[in-house]
């Protein structure tokens, strides 16, 4: 049976909305955006599971600029984001999308001057995009109006909750109109959302794509290394020089651990950067630009950089430090695999030391996958000892 395809026209957008939708060079909607757009035009409430890199941002955008009246100047819509960097994404994106509608949107997140926050406030907008604490301060402070609010747009709710938002998320709701429209995306559904939706979402459709599109973990080529902890170093250079990534981000646990690997390179290597969530607004956001222009090859980062940020040229990941949550190894490796058809597919690779092998167990269910193990051309990544029992040579 033929199944039909469907466009842009088909989910009832207005012809200024499809005109930016055009210039933007989208052909066809992601089945995320087929499935959800029509369904929050509608007013009613919604979850959308995806996974990341299946155009999200989009499927929530293009209701809001349907929905709202561009001609009034007070906040019609909100979304709450888990990182700045996610906020100033959709606020791009919005712009983009928003093309001859006349749409102000203010982007209001934390290690910011609120000051100029609080002027593009004042001077009244219809959309406003943020993370909760900063939310939070804004409403407290009396400067920002949620009681005319249309929409509240929960992004990555699963990632707010892993967090700790789910306090100043409930907070922000519960100050907001009960006649609303309610939209939560994420790319996991795990029972705390669950239950966020089941209280503040009035019967809301659910549009599961998680196994569809996007950036297939199953397609990623992943890989452990065996390694001791005093190694993890020496086997990341060996690692690099093997393999010479396109670019490449390096994942560790904590923020002076990402410090502490960019200092060990110092001096040894060009094109280089890290990126915590200490860092300053302003130097996160030169980080980013350096590294998604190229001018950077490698980006030690914690798991800032694990979700919504779409950077297409990463051809490798390097899982300094196992993650300590499944669902974060997912989103780790979801950057990479977003290369061109003509390039060869992402490559993960995972550093593991005896005491995680439990860790690799689990992420090797989570992942429905065994990992291979990646093999170091004349290089031990771990002193000799006494032969392991087998799950991976690590348990």
């Amino acid at each position: 049976m033929e199944t039909k395809t469907v466009s842009f026209e088909d989910l009832g957008l207005s012809d200024i909305t499809l005109a930016a939708v055009r210039k933007m060079g989208f052909k066809s909607p992601s089945p995320i955006q087929a499935a959800f757009v029509p369904l929050a035009m509608t007013g009613q409430d919604v979850i959308g599971q995806a996974r990341t890199g299946t155009g999200k941002t989009a499927a929530f955008v293009l209701p809001i600029l349907e929905r709202i009246d561009h001609h009034a100047d007070h906040p019609q819509a909100l979304v709450l984001t888990p990182t700045r960097e996610l906020s100033q994404q959709i606020s791009e994106e919005a712009l983009k999308l928003s093309l001859k509608h006349p749409l102000r949107s203010v982007c209001c997140v934390g290690g910011r001057n609120i000051r100029p926050q609080i002027t593009e406030l004042k001077k009244g907008c219809q959309l406003v995009i943020g993370t909760p604490g900063r939310i939070i301060d804004l409403m407290q402070r009396g400067e920002l109006d949620t009681s005319r609010l249309k929409m509240v747009i929960l992004d990555e709710a699963d990632r707010m909750l892993d967090i700790g938002f789910r306090p100043d998320i409930e907070r922000i709701l519960r100050k907001c109109p009960s006649e609303r429209q309610t939209l939560l995306l994420s790319a996991t559904l795990p029972a705390p959302v669950a239950r966020l939706a089941q209280k503040y979402m009035n019967n809301p459709e659910r549009v599961d794509l998680s196994d569809v599109g996007g950036v297939s973990h199953s397609s990623i080529q992943q890989y452990y290394v065996p390694v001791d902890h005093d190694r993890k170093f020496r086997t990341l250079v060996k690692v690099l020089s093997q393999e010479k990534p396109q670019q490449v981000l390096v994942f560790t646990r904590t923020k002076r651990g990402a410090e502490e690997v960019y200092r060990k390179f110092n001096g040894r290597l060009p094109r280089i950067g890290f990126i915590h969530g200490d860092l300053s607004q302003s130097l996160r956001e030169g980080v980013l630009s350096r590294f998604r222009d190229g001018r950077l090859r490698l980006l030690i980062a914690t798991d800032v950089m694990g979700r919504g940020i779409d950077i297409s040229g990463i051809s490798h990941i390097v899982n300094y430090d196992v993650p300590q949550d499944c669902d974060d190894y997912v989103h780790r490796i979801g950057r990479t695999g977003r290369l061109s058809s003509t390039e060869k597919i992402g490559s993960a690779i995972t550093f593991v030391t005896r005491e995680e092998g439990d860790q690799l167990t689990n992420i090797e269910i989570r992942v429905n996958k065994e990992l291979a193990r990646y093999e170091i051309d004349g290089f031990e990544t771990q002193r000799p000892r006494r032969p392991a029992r087998h799950v991976n040579d690590l348990v």
